[in-house]
């Protein structure tokens, strides 16, 4: 496969990209760092190793479900974390499904009353490349941290599942404008195959350490074949998401066009006919003509002038 024009550093949200930067022992504390940033001080993970992806089922019918990255920490919380680069179906239901994958997991084949239901902590990462929360409306939040809480006051009710989606779409600090390091590791995140080196704004060991990791000229050979292709797999799902989007836009505006129309159609009806209704008001006031003369004049069926009749009875 021929080799694409490169830009300097990998793009890390493509599937080789993200699992090179965060799928290794060797660069597990880019990881770490990463995820106690999401958490923003609730908890800290000190170290975790790398479990393995595949889940089989129970059954054939279940069948064999596949993370981009799984991993427990040392005090035994599990991690899945997901990358999507197209709005999917069910987005929410499906990872609702993934999270019962963990617990499940956790169930002794033996002995289920010594175990008592000891669950560990369970949370999915959910990276969303490319489009909106579903459901999200008109609301702009790149990161939105989810918990079971009460529907009444919001009180926590289990803080020990938790999911966190990241909408990349709606991060759109400048350079100047990061804070702190969350919003440079979102920044990375989204921009690193457009930037052309370190900034001062990152300059931190951690992100010194991602730079060297994530520059394309230090890919072996076959590191970029692989990497070719899963980026090339990235342009394909954008360009699927982007006719997609074209072609729900059209029909929003075909609708929107249509019921204009209708409206219009409709609204001029209304007119004419409460313009008809008042002229076979007058015109039956006066008591000179018969029905069907009124009809005749009005240019209606003789029903249409009997129901405005009535109608007019009514009222006195």
């Amino acid at each position: 496969m021929s080799e694409l024009k490169q830009s300097k550093y990998i793009d890390i949200t493509t599937d080789y990209g993200f699992k090179k930067v965060f799928g290794s022992d060797t660069n597990k504390d880019l990881l770490i760092a990463f995820l106690n940033e999401l958490f923003r001080g609730r908890k800290v993970i000190a170290d975790l190793y790398y479990n393995k992806n595949e889940h089989v089922g129970d059954t054939e019918d279940i069948g064999t479900v596949i993370f981009d990255l799984t991993c427990t920490a040392d005090n035994g919380e599990r991690f899945i974390i997901e990358v999507q680069r197209t709005s999917q179906v069910n987005l929410k239901k499906r990872m609702l499904y993934y999270s019962s994958k963990l617990i499940a997991d956790q169930a002794p084949k033996g002995n289920r009353r010594a175990w008592n239901y000891e669950i560990s902590e369970v949370y999915i990462i959910v990276l969303m490349d490319g489009f909106a929360m579903p459901d999200a409306g008109a609301e702009k939040c790149f990161l939105h941290d989810i918990c079971l809480c009460y529907r009444d006051h919001g009180k926590i009710f289990y803080e020990d599942l938790g999911f966190i989606y990241i909408e990349l779409v709606n991060f759109v600090k400048a350079e100047a404008e990061l804070v702190n390091d969350l919003d440079r590791w979102l920044y990375v995140l989204k921009n690193m195959s457009s930037l052309n080196g370190l900034s001062t704004y990152l300059r931190k060991p951690i992100f010194e350490k991602l730079f060297q990791l994530a520059e394309y000229s230090k890919l072996k050979p076959e590191e970029r074949e692989m990497y070719n292709v899963s980026l090339r797999n990235k342009w394909d799902a954008e360009s699927i998401r982007s006719s997609q989007e074209e072609l729900l836009k059209r029909a929003r505006e075909k609708a929107m066009a249509e019921g204009r129309a209708e409206g219009e159609a409709k609204g001029k009806a209304e007119g004419e006919a409460k313009g008809k209704s008042d002229v076979i008001k007058n015109l039956l006031s006066l008591n000179k003509f018969s029905i069907s003369e009124i009809a005749e004049l009005a240019d209606v069926t003789v029903e249409f002038v009997k129901q405005i009749e009535a109608e007019k009875a009514k009222r006195k």
